[in-house]
């Protein structure tokens, strides 16, 4: 909004050059975006917000400096003096819920011309061009008051009469109305749209713009000025359905003063009468639906403490009266009466807000907020999440974001079971699209997404993860919110001079254990999953204290095959933690101990056991024997093949044994390895590898 400076020094009083006074509305919240000489005055470029319709006018912004410099107010003459003959139109409101007021005023006499050089060069500042003297005194007031006006020629307007209505509740109207508007198009207007009619016809789209049968023009001799309150809902929606924008509508559907426009409706005839003549008429004013404002109460420490401000209570009180917020003292509250013009104050918040902005930002001090958690939990599980991220992009992996939304059918690819937990997805009322008709319970689908669109584009080496909420319905009003961590690897067969021969899954693996030992999370395990879009023998679930927090693999064939991917048998693999529950299993402190003074031993087992027996269940047996020598268990080899009988395996440990107070001997270890050997044979039923 332009708004000349001259302009607002002439409704309040105030001394402050140009530039201090842009610089103080910035601060209050309204921007200026920048500033222009004309004719010897500067012009902001002002950016009012939507909430604070009340300030799109040369009064609204003056009531803000107003309140800053503690200067008055000074609303510019509207009083209408002398006789007022009675006027022969009536005003019929059909739909009050949609229109609160309608007020008007007949003025006849007048004289249609040029209006003088000083509303022409006001207007022009404001980025107005000058039609003729009634016309452009309705758009000065509509910039001096903020409140919109119409002028009608009342020689065109049938029976004398003004109806404000929809096509559909209008009586006698079909469901559609056709009207030509004033920028010379035919428009049909849906019947829940609001109108302004007369006696027979539409002459006006209420709030929007008015009719071109009833313009004035230079032979109009007499005129209905109307003044009214229309919903800010039913104009936004007129406006949007019909395409039709204007400054009536940019105003009316942020909201008007229902109060004020019968002020704004009079300063505009005094200014009619004084400039093109006429009788100015009683004026006609139909109001079915009062404004009554809703008193909230407010804690004056509730505010200091919003703000971290010690303001005292008659401060507070101070800066609401220079902003014509009524507020009555109840001790350690008040009780605020939010005037029409500010309908946006509707609780404690919107007072802090309000007080902020006047006290000045500038001189509120900055202080740390303090958490109510003195455990710090919040910002505990803040940092781990953020850590575990960065872990990934140390391992390689390349972090990505996608929407928290999936296909049903991305679980049918995945061969997810209809009593799978992940089955139960929240639909979205609006979706961005029908693939994306459900709130994410897994991660999957995503990460195979990513992949597929990478593939496609000729990457050879994917490696990428991401964080995020999954969204499980659990029969509630809100579905059960879970952070899961989820990643996808893949990388290309293609020959190279050098390249690491571990299978894909072992890399992964070793990232996730890699992941878990910075941490310091300990009892991990990985047992076989039942995870059906997983490679059988080429996957695991992974257990920390013995909860599933997750699964790693391979992905299916069928499910490679389903993907139609153009790499032959590409080995992709996949996985997903609960981090939500992962985190809980990070030590809160960490304990340090001296680096050994004494050397280890190492000696190694090699044990045929059943194929179905796990190595972490061996290394489980071997961790319960009965000593404290043992530092730590690896394995390091695994066979099935020539001279292992059927259905057996061979797996290798390697023990580390290691005294925290004296030098081991060779013979002492051998005696304590050979019992461990004796008692991990007995254990699991399986014989020494010849």
């Amino acid at each position: 909004m332009r708004v000349p400076y001259e302009w607002l020094r002439e409704v309040v009083d105030i001394a402050a050059p140009p530039e201090e006074v842009a610089d103080r509305l910035t601060m209050i919240g309204f921007e200026v975006e920048g500033t222009e000489q004309a004719e010897g005055d500067t012009v902001y470029e002002v950016n009012v917000t939507p909430n604070r319709p009340d300030c799109l006018s040369i009064i609204g912004l003056a009531r803000e400096l107003s309140a800053i410099y503690h200067a008055p107010l000074r609303v510019p003459e509207h009083g209408i003096s002398g006789e007022q003959p009675a006027s022969d139109f009536t005003v019929e409101i059909v739909n009050p819920d949609l229109s609160n007021r309608y007020a008007g005023r007949v003025i006849t006499g007048v004289t249609i011309g040029e209006s003088p050089g000083w509303i022409r060069s006001r207007l022009e500042k404001c980025g107005m061009r000058s039609i003729n003297n009634v016309v452009d005194i309705t758009n000065y007031v509509l910039m001096e008051f903020g409140h919109p006006l119409h002028a009608f020629d009342s020689d065109t307007l049938r029976g004398k009469k003004i109806v404000v209505g929809t096509p559909d509740t209008v009586k006698g109207r079909e469901a559609q109305a056709k009207i030509k508007t004033l920028d010379g198009t035919d428009r049909g207007i849906p019947g829940d749209s609001l109108l302004i009619w007369d006696a027979h016809d539409p002459i006006a789209v209420a709030g929007v713009m008015g009719g071109a049968e009833t313009e004035v023009t230079e032979k109009t001799k007499n005129i209905f000025l109307e003044s009214a309150y229309f919903d800010p809902l039913s104009i936004r929606k007129t406006s949007k359905t019909l395409g039709l924008s204007s400054e009536s509508a940019y105003r009316f559907e942020r909201g008007t003063d229902i109060e004020f426009l019968e002020k704004a409706l009079d300063r505009a005839a005094l200014l009619i009468s004084r400039t093109a003549g006429g009788t100015v008429h009683e004026i006609i004013d139909v109001y079915p639906v009062k404004y009554i404002a809703e008193p909230f109460e407010v804690r004056y420490a509730r505010i200091n403490r919003i703000l971290g401000t010690d303001l005292s209570y008659p401060d507070m009180l101070a800066i609401l009266k220079n902003l014509l917020v009524p507020a009555e003292d109840r001790g350690k509250t008040f009780v605020v009466h939010a005037p029409p013009h500010r309908r946006d104050l509707k609780g404690e918040n919107d007072i802090a807000e309000e007080v902020a902005r006047i006290y000045g930002f500038n001189n509120i001090l900055t202080t740390a907020p303090g958490s109510p958690l003195s455990s710090g939990g919040v910002n505990r599980k803040a940092a781990h999440s953020r850590n575990i991220r960065e872990a990934m992009r140390k391992a390689g992996f390349s972090e990505v974001v996608n929407y928290s939304f999936m296909n049903a059918a991305s679980l049918d690819l995945l061969a997810i079971p209809e009593a799978d937990p992940r089955r139960r997805a929240v639909s979205i009322c609006n979706p961005l699209s029908q693939d994306q008709g459900f709130l994410r319970t897994t991660l999957a689908p995503s990460m195979v997404s990513n992949l597929v669109y990478n593939l496609d584009r000729g990457l050879g080496d994917i490696r990428i993860f991401e964080t995020a909420r999954v969204f499980l319905s659990s029969g509630e009003t809100l579905p059960k919110e879970e952070l899961h961590l989820g990643g996808i690897f893949y990388r290309d067969k293609s020959p190279a001079l050098w390249s690491e021969q571990a299978h894909p899954f072992y890399i992964v693996k070793g990232s996730l254990e890699a992941l878990f030992q910075e941490f310091k999370i300990r009892n991990i395990r990985f047992l076989p999953t039942g995870e059906p879009f997983l490679h059988r023998g080429q996957s695991s679930d992974i257990h920390i204290d013995g909860t599933r927090l997750g699964y790693l693999g391979v992905l299916a064939p069928e499910v490679v095959e389903t993907l139609d991917l153009k790499k032959q048998k590409p080995e992709i693999v996949l996985f997903e933690l609960d981090l939500d529950g992962l985190l809980p299993a990070i030590p809160e402190t960490t304990l340090y101990r001296a680096v050994p003074k004494y050397p280890s031993i190492e000696r190694d087992i090699a044990l045929v056991v059943d194929e179905t027996l796990q190595s972490g269940s061996i290394e489980e047996i071997i961790r319960s024997f009965s000593t404290d020598l043992i530092e730590d268990i690896a394995v390091f080899d695994f066979y099935k093949g020539k001279h292992i009988a059927e259905g057996k395996k061979s797996l290798a440990f390697n023990i580390i044994y290691r005294s925290g107070e004296r030098t081991l001997t060779v013979e002492e270890v051998e005696q304590l390895h050979a019992s461990l050997v004796e008692y991990l044979v007995g254990k699991t039923g399986g014989e020494l590898r010849k």
